[in-house]
């Protein structure tokens, strides 16, 4: 009863803060006050942290480049200042396809350049021939150890790498001040967690992921509010929310180490449907997927 309600307040909260979500276009942009100097903008591609004071502004990846014009007009209604920090989750397009258009949309100089945060291999990546990324899209501050943390508009910033999880590079954010985590991709409510075992990631780490998210955030009361997350995509969320993940995420991993232990074959495995009575609630299309990156986490097949 307490969480039904805590969801239904927080459901009169984000309206009030004016968050939109009317479902009339793709390119609609959901702006939502958590809480402290920190906000939550919704789009199609993913949500967006952003962080506002007089010193400027900071964002939690930038979405696209084509999106890029929409997003300012959305962070104008928040700031008047230019985007100084950007902190990359990991290297997918829509984490980093605005990193140049968004800052310079923002007011920086043709001269100027915003701090670009994230973990090494994330550098790595997009360096690389093959993955083709634009010079100018590069993070230009990576970081190599396990947390790097700064401060910006008088407030701490702590940036954390979580190894192995969706990527081998992916970064979680922790505003303290305001007490809001912004995840990326490693927490998505609704969505089953998509690994990219090719790019380093296993359900180990995402696990591993998940826990570190949970000793950072602090409940209020009855287990709800206090530190809120901001996901890669889906609702505003609490501690609660992310227990929930991780459990689910767990318990199926252990379904198909169950039958991994039996000699089952990935097809047959994939045939028992160790997240049936999930599917209703995360999305049922993208559960075999699931269950073959961790098939392939496990056995270390690829």
């Amino acid at each position: 009863m307490q969480r039904k309600l805590a969801l239904i307040v927080m459901a009169a909260v984000a309206a009030a803060c004016g968050y939109c979500q009317s479902g009339t276009g793709a390119d609609e942009i959901g702006v939502l006050k958590v809480q402290g100097n920190v906000y939550m903008l919704v789009t199609a591609n993913g949500n967006i942290a952003a962080q506002v004071g007089d010193d400027g502004i900071l964002v939690v990846n930038t979405g696209t480049e084509a999106a890029a014009p929409k997003m300012m007009a959305a962070l104008r209604k928040l700031s008047d200042k230019p985007i100084l920090w950007v902190v990359n989750t990991d290297a997918a397009p829509n984490h980093i396809g605005a990193n140049e258009a968004l800052p310079r949309l923002s007011g920086l100089g043709p001269r100027q350049q915003p701090r670009v945060v994230a973990y090494e291999s994330v550098l790595d990546r997009v360096t690389h021939k093959e993955a083709k990324v634009p010079e100018a899209l590069w993070p230009n501050d990576e970081y190599f150890r396990p947390s790097k943390d700064f401060s910006f508009n008088g407030e701490a910033i702590i940036v954390y790498h979580v190894p192995d999880a969706i990527t081998d590079g992916d970064s979680i954010v922790h505003f303290r001040r305001s007490d809001v985590l912004a995840t990326g991709d490693v927490f998505t409510p609704g969505l089953y967690p998509v690994i990219h075992t090719e790019q380093g990631g296993g359900i180990q780490g995402e696990i591993d992921a998940l826990n570190q998210i949970l000793r950072i955030t602090v409940p209020l009361k009855y287990e709800e509010a206090g530190t809120y997350v901001i996901p890669g995509r889906g609702r505003l969320c609490d501690e609660a929310d992310v227990v929930e993940y991780r459990n689910m995420v767990t318990i199926v991993r252990d379904r198909v180490r169950d039958l991994i232990g039996k000699d089952k074959t990935l097809d047959q495995i994939k045939a028992a449907r160790p997240t049936h009575d999930y599917d209703t609630q995360y999305d049922a299309t993208s559960g075999d997927a699931f269950v073959e990156a961790i098939y392939k986490s496990l056995t270390g097949k690829k």
